[in-house]
């Protein structure tokens, strides 16, 4: 009982909390129009390298986001489920939010945009839903007709439990506990700062429309969380260990009662609540690429996350965030109290960053009211970072130990990628000033062999264009039979014109015996080597399953052997099967036989050459 005597006065520090917040970035996106939010914030007043504390603390809520509201909006299905069908999903509601995620992720990459008005359609939905809720409510708590939730069994199974045993409010509700209670709740200010984040996609003029749609975010937020809370406090609704039936469910269900106008009702809130929360996962798949590939762009990332698919959209950046996602859900069994623990941190963190930011940004300028707008930044800043102190202490058992583990780390994982860049970058622009002209005059050209093929004399054909001072062929023998079969086939083949070394590689290290060829056929201090490499290009996944790819592994082995250039030269196996394929057809259907034929690409047959009708499948050496 002392729990629930304490959930208003714990409800009004948290709306004091937002109240807060919501002054402090109605300043930020009058500030600061371009995306980005926080790490804009931090970047601009305390340098680079202290903004990734913001880059971290973003993409770490990103990620925690797509977790957090699929397994929150599965949580909404399972309660309507179990409260509307009696039927419990319990062991299956991970598989059902890991299902959610690869269909975001898929939609996403297929170039899925996030339309105003599309999204908006759940947004309003929920505030319908959850309004009547709240005040139908309230109306039947004035007329003394709200029953309670079987006078909290704390004790049902599954229940949280709340405080301690004992009498009294001491003995009830320990300081811990409290604590706990405020850093739970806390978490629904989650979200403040989508606003700051997307403030560049506002219509002109951006920081005046993006200050008015926070004011009411924040208004409809702050009314929900209270109205919800006096329901809670006074129909003592429990919450579940496993998430369902949650507290919200528990207050529709009992406000709008049993009849079938009643059920209605509640499926109505039950599906609202899914939408909304599988909505604002959805958010992430935008939000994360945009904020990766800007961190990128500052060479703070890897470059590949500044790099759009063919449909315009961040692949990669859309890939990492749904892996990473996935991992989270499977650690922590798809728990949205265990996610939160881990979500509040880093959104809270963001929140300590931009507060901070234009704590420090006003006090520099000289401008009106800048003691006034310094002191509610500074307030904010020092509210926010007491909230994260308050969640690593009071949720450090629960999983926020992995965020105080992975901050730090990714921080300075973060400098480290920035440190590298700059060093490769200084390397390569001191090159035009450094570099002399080349003065060796000859060339030779080594084309590796593994098997007599259209790959190879594509490459063959491809070599002789060179007009090298000298061109051979040359086989790294990983196996003497197959080496001494590849030589017979080669001296029979019409389109080998070139003669065929063989090179002895008895500790069969492929990469070594490569290099040091090239390494000796270079020593005399005027040769410049090029090797050239067939490369069978087949499809992706097949490629990949059936076929090895050591004609990369080859080429940046080499890479740092002065004097001494790789060539790929790519086939595409798949194209010609499929060509093959076709003029076997035609000739099916004209009725005749191909009589000795001719190759996909208009090369005479291998067969006809003089080689076997069939060579080995990757033999194991070139």
């Amino acid at each position: 009982m002392a729990g629930f005597a304490l959930v208003m006065p714990v409800t009004g520090v948290i709306l004091a909390l937002l109240v807060l917040l919501t002054l402090s970035y109605r300043d930020v996106v009058m500030t600061y129009t371009r995306a980005g939010g926080s790490y804009v914030v931090a970047r601009e007043n305390f340098g680079p390298r202290v903004a990734q504390v913001a880059a971290v603390a973003l993409l770490i809520d990103y990620v925690v986001t797509v977790a957090v509201q699929t397994a929150a909006g599965t949580d909404a299905v399972a309660s309507m489920l179990q409260l509307l069908f009696h039927t419990d999903i319990g062991p299956d509601k991970l598989w059902v939010t890991l299902g959610v995620v690869c269909l975001l992720c898929y939609g996403n990459l297929r170039g899925i945009r996030e339309a105003g008005r599309a999204f908006s359609v759940p947004t309003y939905l929920f505030v319908l839903a959850a309004g009547l809720t709240v005040v139908v409510g309230l109306v039947r708590l004035a007329t003394g007709s709200l029953p309670r939730l079987g006078d909290a069994d704390l004790h049902a199974a599954g229940a949280v439990p709340v405080g301690a045993p004992g009498g009294g409010m001491a003995a009830g509700v320990s300081l811990f506990v409290l604590m706990r209670a405020f850093a739970n709740g806390g978490s629904s200010l989650t979200g403040l700062e989508a606003i700051s984040n997307g403030v560049g996609a506002f219509r002109p003029p951006q920081g005046a429309n993006a200050r008015r749609t926070l004011v009411i975010m924040s208004a409809t937020l702050g009314a929900l969380v209270l109205g919800i809370s006096t329901l809670a406090w006074q129909t003592h609704a429990v919450p579940f260990t496993s998430g369902s039936p949650t507290v919200l469910a528990q207050e529709a269900h009992l406000v709008f009662g049993q009849s079938g106008f009643g059920q209605v009702m509640f499926a109505l809130v039950q599906v609202a609540t899914a939408l909304i929360l599988y909505t604002g996962a959805n958010t992430s798949f935008n939000g994360f690429p945009f904020l990766a590939s800007f961190v990128a762009e500052d060479a703070f990332l890897p470059r590949r996350l500044t790099l759009r698919g063919h449909r315009l959209a961040f692949s990669n950046g859309i890939l990492v965030l749904a892996a990473v996602s996935l991992g989270l859900l499977l650690v922590t069994g798809g728990n949205v109290t265990r996610l939160v623990s881990l979500y509040a941190i880093g959104v809270f963190t963001g929140f300590v960053m931009a507060t901070a930011g234009l704590t420090r940004y006003h006090w520099r300028r000289r401008e009106k009211h800048r003691t006034v707008k310094a002191a509610v930044n500074a307030a904010a800043a020092t509210a926010s970072a007491a909230v994260v102190v308050v969640f690593a202490v009071t949720k450090f058992t629960e999983g926020a130990w992995a965020v105080v583990v992975v901050f730090p780390i990714g921080v300075w994982a973060l400098i480290r990628t920035n440190e590298r860049y700059r060093a490769e970058s200084a390397v390569l622009n001191a090159a035009p000033a450094t570099a002399t002209t080349a003065t060796r005059s000859r060339n030779v050209v080594l084309l590796l062999v593994d098997r007599l093929d259209l790959a190879v004399i594509t490459a063959l054909r491809y070599a002789h264009t060179l007009r090298a001072a000298d061109l051979r062929a040359v086989h790294i023998a990983l196996d003497s039979a197959h080496a001494e079969q590849l030589q017979r086939a080669w001296q029979a083949s019409q389109a080998a014109d070139i003669p065929l070394d063989l090179v002895d590689c008895p500790d069969r290290r492929l990469h070594r015996a490569v290099a040091g060829l090239a390494s000796r056929t270079s020593a005399d201090g005027r040769t410049e080597v090029t090797l050239l490499i067939p490369r069978r290009a087949y499809g992706p996944l097949v490629g990949r399953l059936l076929h090895a790819r050591r004609g990369d592994a080859i080429a940046h082995a080499v890479s740092r052997i002065p004097h001494v250039a790789a060539t790929i030269v790519p086939f595409d196996v798949s194209a010609a099967l499929r060509e093959h394929q076709c003029r076997a057809a035609a000739v099916r259907a004209a009725g005749r036989e191909d009589e000795g034929g001719t190759s996909a690409q208009g090369e005479p047959s291998v067969a006809r050459q003089g080689t076997a009708p069939s060579t080995p499948p990757e033999p194991g050496g070139h």
